[in-house]
């Protein structure tokens, strides 16, 4: 009998979600950096290992909103943790819980789903007490199913976080073909990737600021080639100017970085080009919102 399992992926922004996601689909379906609120919308990744498939949702990182988009981000947590079977709360190894911790931990104790515990960067500590003290406090706050420390950078106990999550599952008919990994679709992706580099390259107030819609993605009839048009929309004037950056530098560094990532994703040669575009303030207007996609 096959088993399965809706799996929400919940925290505050920067703890890992998206790098731990990627670890336990052995491919890279969410974009990553250092920078918060990276996602910026729902992303499922499906994990089929013989007859168990759990089907993942990465939400956006848990905060207090301050514009239209982020509230959008906030809905998009709500959604992702309701009605699914489970949920995989993310936290950092070391200080106290935050706030909007306590809010989400409230939150996921009304959904009355199981939760597991997953402690990242634990890399990243070297007093291993520190992440036993965490530990401790978070358990006081809720009963979590398993606790897990994790390091989604150096690749441990991922396998241990599955086979938790494997224990939740239930006797279902699989609900994607075996083979699938994302559902997101192919212009997304593109788009995405894209923005990472721009989160990963540019100041940090100007990438927020900014979102990707692709015009074209077509295959050539001959060559294994894709031509890629990508349009790049920020607020200012002035973030226009650094992301082109001089004489068109930075928007090259942009592109080139960007195309090596979707040709390694879409396996064959990728055409990119981008522009830019100024659209004041988009992120608190909702038609606009609306039409990049983002609520």
């Amino acid at each position: 009998m096959t088993k399965t399992a809706f799996v929400a992926i919940v925290g505050c922004p920067n703890v890992g979600k998206s790098s731990l996601l990627n670890r336990m689909l052995g491919q890279k379906v969410a974009i990553v950096t250092q920078k918060p609120q990276t996602t910026r919308t729902r992303i499922m990744g499906v994990l089929t290992e013989g007859e168990t498939q759990l089907v993942f949702t990465d939400t956006p990182g848990y905060h207090r909103p301050k514009t239209k988009l982020g509230e959008k981000m906030i809905k998009a947590v709500g959604d992702g943790i309701a009605g699914v079977d489970a949920c995989l709360f993310v936290t950092e190894p070391e200080g106290d819980i935050r706030e909007t911790e306590l809010e989400l931990l409230k939150r996921l104790k009304a959904e009355k789903a199981p939760v597991v515990l997953a402690v990242n960067k634990i890399d990243t500590v070297k007093q291993k007490e520190q992440i036993m003290e965490k530990i401790a406090k978070l358990t006081a706050e809720f009963e979590f199913e398993a606790v897990v420390p994790v390091s989604a950078l150096k690749n441990e106990n991922i396998d241990i976080i599955i086979e938790e999550l494997n224990k939740l599952t239930y006797e279902s008919v699989h609900f994607f073909p075996d083979d699938t990994l994302t559902d997101q679709p192919e212009r997304v992706l593109a788009g995405e990737i894209i923005r990472e580099k721009m989160l990963l390259l540019l100041d940090k107030e100007v990438p927020h600021g900014v979102a990707v819609s692709i015009e074209k993605m077509r295959e050539r009839s001959t060559g294994n080639i894709m031509d890629v048009e990508a349009t790049i929309y920020c607020e200012k004037d002035t973030h226009k100017g650094i992301i082109i950056g001089k004489k068109g530098e930075m928007l090259k560094r942009i592109s080139s970085k960007a195309r090596v990532d979707m040709e390694n994703f879409f396996q064959c040669k990728i055409n990119l080009q981008c522009w830019v575009k100024v659209k004041e303030g988009w992120r608190n207007r909702e038609g606009i919102i609306h039409n990049f996609g983002l609520d």
